[in-house]
């Protein structure tokens, strides 16, 4: 890597666990503008928080990537290179369900990482807010709407309006964007200071309401519905697909632990799913797990919690991208307004296994839940957070800006490392006073030599002039 300096974060979702290495010059004081993402890594399994009971499992699923970390960074920076984890709304749940566990499984990811030679800083389980808020800083980091840096060394505003984000992981959601709105629930309210200017937050992260949890709590929501007789028919799986499960993994979340049937429940009971691939059906069960039906304030999203208008743009990522490209390629249908969503929504959920197979082969082990995936994204964009006609064209569904994947963990980075200064950083130079002097001394030469070229040119021309008119 050269003469930079480089940190680790360990990204612990709630279904599986990412790390990224991200680098910037070392002789750049404070580093902003310049940090890059050198590697990424993905371990197989699942999140940390799905070893609960087996905590030394959680230990050895990072071994694989930290391996990786040893090799992609050079070793005399090893002892150099800091190492974050931050867990999300999985280990939020698992800290809710058992905090026990919760502590061991994260005293396990501990000791592991602190076996292998880097300058370990600790694991944390951030909060709803500070994912949602992480997320933002990500964004508008990436686009350079904070700060952008001149070509002749200068650190520059390039005036620009922040943009919104929207992430889906697998135990939460989260919306956070800049309001001139008043914030009326002040727990959803974050204001931030970069680089001299002052930023009024609206971030809230809604538990319970990421992909896993969410196909979770509406099968549990259809299993309540037609009872729990050991078979049932699903809407939003396509026809033609069918699954067996134990009737105990619908209710073994704190997402859906308050729908356990009350009595006559086997927990180790079979319960056979069938899909039906209707779009209707499968849109009227996944609205009912939300709840638009009371507000305690001047207006809310869903689930009583307010929320201002929605303004300006936004970049939705992680599993929102992966659905509206899902949408795209299987449909053909751009996704860009609320009525294309909706169209490319009932056209995927009417599909066949079979169908989907032919259209999307490489996602073979996740067709059954786009349809339901897609839905879900249609009623929480259009009637809880409110994108019309006019908003949604300002979506932009991102996977990377630049090389660089949108998520928390950067954001998370550049705050545990002070990368993110409050104030404005003023003018910096991007060469050595030594160089700028080379740099313009060259400079004036070239001036002053293509000027003589220039008069030289000119002279041969009259001089031709003159001969071509006396002759």
């Amino acid at each position: 890597m050269g003469c930079s300096q480089t940190r680790q974060v360990l990204d612990a979702g709630s279904s599986h666990t990412a790390m990224y290495i991200y680098k910037w010059p070392a002789d750049k004081q404070n580093g902003t503008g310049v940090v890059t993402q050198h590697t990424e890594c993905h371990p197989k399994g699942g999140g940390i928080s799905s070893y609960a009971g087996q905590q030394r499992e959680a230990g050895r699923s990072l071994q694989s990537c930290l391996d990786q970390a040893t090799r992609d960074i050079p070793r005399a920076r090893h002892h150099l290179t800091p190492v974050y984890l931050g867990a999300t709304a999985g280990m939020r749940l698992l800290n809710i369900s058992s905090p026990v566990q919760s502590a061991q499984v994260l005293k396990e990811v501990g000791q592991t990482i602190q076996s292998y030679p880097f300058n370990y800083q600790g694991a944390a389980i951030l909060s709803g807010q500070e994912e949602g808020a992480y997320g933002w800083v990500t964004v508008n980091y990436l686009l350079e709407n904070f700060i952008k840096y001149g070509f002749v060394g200068h650190w520059l505003s390039p005036g620009r309006q922040t943009v919104g984000a929207l992430d889906f992981g697998g135990a939460s959601t989260q919306i956070t964007f800049v309001t001139k709105d008043e914030v009326e629930d002040k727990r959803d309210r974050m204001n931030l200071r970069l680089y001299g200017y002052d930023y009024s937050l609206y971030t809230h992260s809604f538990l319970c309401y990421g992909r896993d949890q969410v196909f979770k709590r509406l099968l549990a929501h259809l299993v309540t519905g037609q009872g729990h007789t050991g078979k049932m028919s699903h809407p939003c799986f396509p026809a033609g697909y069918n699954v067996t499960m134990k009737m105990g993994t619908l209710f073994d979340s704190p997402c859906t632990v308050g729908l356990t049937p009350s009595s006559g429940y086997n927990p180790q009971a079979a319960l056979s799913v069938e899909g039906s691939g209707d779009y209707d059906h499968c849109l009227g069960n996944m609205t009912e797990i939300f709840s638009f039906h009371s507000c305690p304030f001047s207006q809310c999203s869903f689930d009583k919690v307010f929320q201002p208008n929605v303004s300006g743009s936004f970049m939705a990522f992680s599993a929102f991208f992966y659905i509206h490209q899902f949408l795209q390629t299987t449909t053909g249908i751009l996704v860009a307004t609320p009525a294309q969503l909706e169209e490319a929504t009932r056209a995927v959920c009417n599909m066949s296994i079979n169908e989907m197979l032919v259209l999307a082969p490489d996602q073979e082990p996740r067709l059954q839940d786009f349809c339901a995936a897609s839905v879900f994204t249609k009623v929480l964009f259009t009637r809880g957070y409110g994108f019309d006609e006019i908003s949604f064209p300002r979506i932009s569904f991102q996977k990377k800006a630049g090389d660089t994947s949108v998520g928390w963990a950067l954001g998370y980075m550049l705050s545990l490392s002070s990368l993110l200064p409050g104030e404005s950083v003023g003018l910096r130079k991007a060469l050595k006073p030594g160089a700028w002097a080379a740099l313009l001394f060259l400079f004036a030469l070239l001036l002053t030599t293509a000027l003589m070229y220039v008069s030289l040119q000119a002279c041969r021309g009259k001089k031709k002039g003159s001969r071509d008119i006396a002759s």
